[in-house]
């Protein structure tokens, strides 16, 4: 497969590029759905082909063909060197690229079980299974469940003398409960919701364990129908971490993409509100807050050897005990930031240009546990899974529902209650970050549904997080 990828490349030099690379990417994947004891389908895709970048003065060009032939690779590469040219016909300053170690090398996600080896018969009896015994508690209107897999080879050439082949393995699947009343629907989810997505093979999901949650899951969403709804008001606000890593994503990760800072994409999530003159001053939240953006945790969603340009996988620090210090970056972005690129360029596939993506954007843990947390809580309310989020396109005032909450009351949890949901503004959010549970309860949730870029493109991003608790905080909001 690398003569492909060479030949694209040699191909886009020739036509003029003053840079090129190219990437083979052969990747399958395979979803498995259920629904009420019944199976609803199972989706097996697979693609092929080569993607080229070609850069002439201040202009990016790509293209792609699904032919894995010489010839095609070669056309492949001049078609985007020509598209480079002409949009460097805009004027415009020309991209350089930071410098990173120049790689041969192979990378495979460490696993135990590929999943696409693990009998069909197996997978679709999990899904059905647990499908049957959630539908079978009384009031369960819904109940579905679904497993999906990515098995991925990238061959990636560059002109400056990259030659890297990395094999991924990716596993995950969820299953959620809706609970039908009168005047309402009431859901549960586990792990999460949605689904969550770890780098790994079949062992991930023996370890979720669904069948041994199916039960609860569905009893949960039931309750819901009778509990009383959240309280409203200014309070304590305790995070279960699958809520808190979908905090992160809305409120850091999307915020912290160079290319959103500098005004280059506003796809889907906008731009930012952080202005790079700030960075290394500007507050983000509490001396707790300590986030990083690390594609070498193990098991994680983005965990990987090297990212779409063969910058190698690191850790990179963005929040440092509350003060903005790193960003997400590629060769260009950050070279024209004068920062140290972070490998974090990655496409969907080998037909789609590669841009900046989250890695595993998290925060690290803090000390103690969920309980300690609770007992230290005069007034307030913990809320879990998430059931809806709203972001405004600078990613500054939010407003997130969850599934579930408890009230707290003199460090106990008290009565259930349904619809809760939480407001705030971005950086004072943040400040408001007190506790943090420690490294037993630190869980790298995986989401496997990112969109970004024109055509969208799909990204897996990863969000460690352990519980936390925010002081005052706006909850119960209607409206």
């Amino acid at each position: 497969m690398y003569d492909y990828a060479r030949a694209a490349v040699e191909a886009a030099l020739a036509a003029g590029a003053a840079y090129a690379d190219a990437r083979v990417v052969i990747r399958r994947h395979e979803r498995i759905a259920a629904q009420n004891g019944e199976l609803e389908s199972v989706t097996h895709a697979e693609d092929a082909g080569v993607g080229v970048r070609a850069l002439v003065g201040s202009s990016w060009g790509f293209a792609a063909t699904g032919e894995l032939t010489d010839v095609a690779a070669k056309k492949a590469g001049a078609e985007a060197t020509a598209t480079a040219k002409a949009s460097a016909l805009v004027p415009g300053s020309a991209i350089e690229l930071a410098d990173v170690p120049i790689a041969q090398d192979v990378y495979e996600t460490p696993h135990a079980e590929n999943p696409f080896d693990v009998p069909l018969a197996e997978k679709v009896e999990l899904v059905v299974g647990v499908t049957r015994t959630m539908h079978g508690v009384e009031g369960i209107g819904v109940a579905t469940a679904h497993l999906g897999f990515w098995d991925t080879d990238k061959w990636f050439v560059s002109s400056q003398g990259h030659r890297i082949h990395q094999h991924l393995v990716e596993a995950g699947g969820g299953m959620d409960a809706t609970a039908v009343g009168e005047q309402e629907t009431q859901r549960r989810s586990y792990p999460q919701s949605f689904g969550h997505y770890e780098t790994g093979g079949f062992e991930v999901i023996r370890r979720f364990d669904l069948p041994g949650n199916a039960l609860r899951v569905a009893e949960e969403a039931v309750q819901l129908l009778d509990a009383d709804v959240c309280p409203s008001g200014e309070m304590d606000l305790v995070l279960e971490s699958s809520q808190l890593a979908l905090q992160i994503h809305e409120s850091v990760g999307h915020a912290i993409e160079l290319d959103r800072i500098l005004g280059w994409e506003a796809a889907f999530a906008g731009t930012s509100f952080l202005d790079l003159q700030q960075l290394g001053s500007l507050r983000y939240g509490s001396e707790l807050m300590n986030i990083t953006a690390d594609a070498t945790i193990p098991g994680a969603l983005s965990t990987f050897g090297y990212d779409d340009e063969g910058t190698p996988a690191k850790a990179v620090d963005i929040v440092r005990e509350g003060t903005w210090v790193g960003v997400l970056s590629g060769r260009d972005t950050a070279h024209l930031a004068g920062l140290e690129p972070g490998g974090m360029v990655r496409a969907d596939g080998f037909n789609r240009l590669p841009m900046v993506r989250m890695t595993n954007v998290g925060l690290k843990p803090g000390e103690g546990t969920l309980d300690q947390i609770i007992a230290d809580t005069k007034h307030g309310v913990y809320m879990a899974t998430n059931r809806s989020w709203s972001i405004d396109d600078r990613r500054l005032n939010f407003q997130f529902g969850c599934e579930i909450g408890w009230e707290i009351v003199d460090g106990k949890l008290g009565r259930m209650v349904k619809n809760p949901t939480y407001t705030g503004i971005t950086p004072r959010f943040w400040a408001s970050l007190d506790r943090l549970a420690g490294p037993d309860e630190w869980v790298p949730w995986g989401v496997p549904n990112c969109g970004k870029g024109q055509p969208m493109q799909v990204g897996h991003t990863g969000h460690p997080a352990s519980p936390g608790r925010f002081r005052n905080v706006r909850v119960g909001v209607k409206g």
